[in-house]
């Protein structure tokens, strides 16, 4: 990174001003009329191969703009994370990074990433994105992509959508097929996809604030988890849930139309391109609403920046557009996080099925406690639908645990 022409207090002075000015942002879409001068300055922008042409062009404007230079550095994603903790608190690493919202606790605990000044862009923006990079009312990131699951439903097996689990698995039996419904399990079990289940029992996995953002407070426990230790036990003993229904196994049965539901993500569409798919909401088993994760992705800004100022308007200016959220899109089929791509992209039904489930998702929680989580919640569910374990004492035993890690 290197230094830039503006000195920090400029900086900090220059954001102190977007705020308190009515017309100092642009709405995303529109450049800002005056850019900064980044002549003689370059951003550097690590991303992974999907999303490198839609940077690539983005920054194309930018340095037209602004007389900076953009290098994008291309890593692969799983080393972004690792790479960016260990180099920004030496000064090296990149001004901006692409990334995920549940790493912000993480990034903000080791105190490696800035806030960034969204101003009235922020409203351009599906509330639930802002939201999941949000932190102590700061936004960390600058969302462009939205991904969660639902309910995938071969048409031609099932011509309406289930209003209950157990409408889902009767349907399922209707149908004839080998499985009524599928979802992956394994013996590690798979909380993530189970989550919307859980929920709809009314047991989430942190306490949540109004604003959506979680506490430190497990919340897994109680009537809710119990109740729902319960129905997995029961969903196993049934043969609906198994332990030998991998990823890999029910994505391939029910591209074989060997079953008329599967709740998965838009990343297992390619594998279905043969069929006539509707997006529904996941069926609710406990009676509440079967709220899945939101996962946003995103692009942060290193801490350590001697560009912040710049960083910040090759983001909300030049990556905050239509044309590089569908960019984005385009290249990883996740609906943009802008509210006029998402609308563009939203021409697809599928893309707008997603959406509409996402819009009222939960984001992924990113306190740094969910690592306790993870390490003890996914084999616990596999043990209670495999009937190797007692649901009660089991779940019971899981909250335990992983109070004890998070002290």
């Amino acid at each position: 990174m290197r230094r830039s022409i503006l000195t920090a207090a400029a900086l900090t002075a220059t954001l102190a001003l977007a705020a308190c000015s009515g017309g100092a942002e642009e709405p995303a879409g529109e450049e800002s009329s005056a850019p900064p001068d980044g002549t003689g300055s370059t951003l550097t922008v690590w991303v992974d191969e999907t999303r490198q042409a839609a940077v690539e062009d983005a920054a194309a404007g930018f340095e037209e703009s602004t007389g900076a230079e953009v290098e994008v550095v291309l890593k692969n994603f799983e080393d972004i994370r690792p790479d960016f903790l260990a180099q920004v608190p030496t000064g090296k690493g990149p001004d901006i990074t692409v990334g995920a919202h549940d790493w912000l606790g993480e990034l903000t605990t080791n105190g490696v990433v800035a806030p960034i000044e969204l101003g009235d862009t922020a409203a351009a923006f599906e509330p639930v994105s802002v939201a999941a990079f949000t932190q102590d009312d700061q936004v960390y990131g600058l969302p462009y992509a939205v991904e969660n699951i639902a309910l995938i439903r071969n048409t031609e097996l099932a011509p309406e959508a289930p209003a209950t689990w157990d409408d889902a698995i009767a349907a399922g039996k209707d149908a004839d097929t080998k499985y009524p419904l599928l979802i992956q399990t394994s013996t590690e079990g798979d909380p993530y996809t189970f989550y919307p289940l859980q929920m709809s029992f009314g047991a989430p996995v942190f306490e949540q604030n109004e604003d959506g953002s979680y506490q430190p407070e497990l919340a897994l426990g109680g009537e809710g988890g119990t109740e729902f230790a319960e129905w997995l036990a029961e969903q196993g003993e049934a043969g609906t849930l198994s332990t030998d229904v991998t990823y890999d196994i029910a994505v391939a049965a029910f591209a074989k139309g060997e079953s008329p539901f599967i709740v998965g993500g838009p990343w297992m569409l390619e594998q279905f391109a043969d069929l006539d798919l509707s997006i529904d909401p996941i069926p609710s088993a406990g009676g509440e609403p079967a709220l899945p994760f939101v996962g946003v992705a995103g692009f942060y800004v290193s801490a350590q920046s001697e560009n912040a100022l710049l960083a910040n308007d090759f983001l909300v200016n030049h990556m905050a557009t239509a044309e590089a959220q569908l960019a984005l899109y385009e290249a990883g089929d996740r609906p943009p996080a802008l509210i006029e791509a998402a609308d563009t992209a939203s021409e697809d039904p599928i893309t707008a099925g997603f959406r509409e489930i996402g819009a009222e998702a939960v984001p992924m929680p990113s306190l740094p406690e969910m690592g306790a989580v993870w390490a003890y919640w996914g084999v616990t569910e596999a043990a209670i639908v495999s009937g190797k374990s007692d649901p009660v004492k089991a779940w019971d035993k899981m909250v335990a645990d992983i109070q004890g890690e998070i002290g």
